[in-house]
């Protein structure tokens, strides 16, 4: 019994460690990213949300904008599937943390559909290339993003996302994401 919780606790601290260092990688990227020499607004953007079937998305990613509110986004993510536990029935911290987990980057075209005083919205095209345990994943990505503007360049934003994988325990992946975007100038 104590193996068991040994073991349960040892893939528990493994998946959060996981989880921290992609996150703190995506961070770094994006605090390193340079300045660009034009007036237009670059913004740093993290967003979380759920997907069907049982799952957590997290996304950090930089955001530039270009004329008229069209934008690029390059992105790390991290997707957690979790799962009812077989022993115990419910989901307990093995049965979510180590269920299948897969992380990505990749970058996205957010061309602009809607204009308004306040807020806009953006398509969402783009592809990614990661990793699940095992093997490496591709995803195409498709969806709808808008974006509300805030005092001094903050946004909040809301996305419906579909995503097709490649070689993943998932084929579809669909759902809402909310976030913030904050100004990096």
């Amino acid at each position: 019994m104590k193996n068991v919780e040994l073991r349960m606790k040892n893939e528990e601290l493994r998946m959060k460690n996981f989880v921290e260092r992609w996150v703190m990688l995506a961070f770094l990227l994006v605090a390193a990213m340079p300045g660009f020499a034009d007036d237009r607004q670059g913004r740093i953007q993290i967003g979380t949300g759920l997907l069907y079937e049982r799952g957590l998305d997290l996304t950090v990613g930089y955001e530039y904008e270009t004329n008229y509110h069209h934008a690029w986004e390059f992105f790390g993510n991290v997707y957690l599937k979790w799962d009812e536990c077989a022993d115990c029935k419910h989901v307990c911290p093995e049965s979510f943390w180590s269920n299948y987990n897969t992380w990505g980057v990749g970058a996205a075209y957010k061309p602009c559909v809607f204009r308004s005083r306040n807020h806009h919205g953006n398509l969402r095209l783009g592809g990614s290339l990661g990793s699940d345990r095992d093997r490496v994943l591709g995803g195409i990505h498709v969806g709808y993003e808008h974006s509300y503007a805030l005092r001094k360049g903050w946004e909040l934003f809301w996305q419906t996302k579909c995503d097709l994988m490649t070689k993943g325990e998932d084929l579809f992946r669909t759902g809402i994401v909310i976030g913030v975007k904050i100004p990096s100038k």
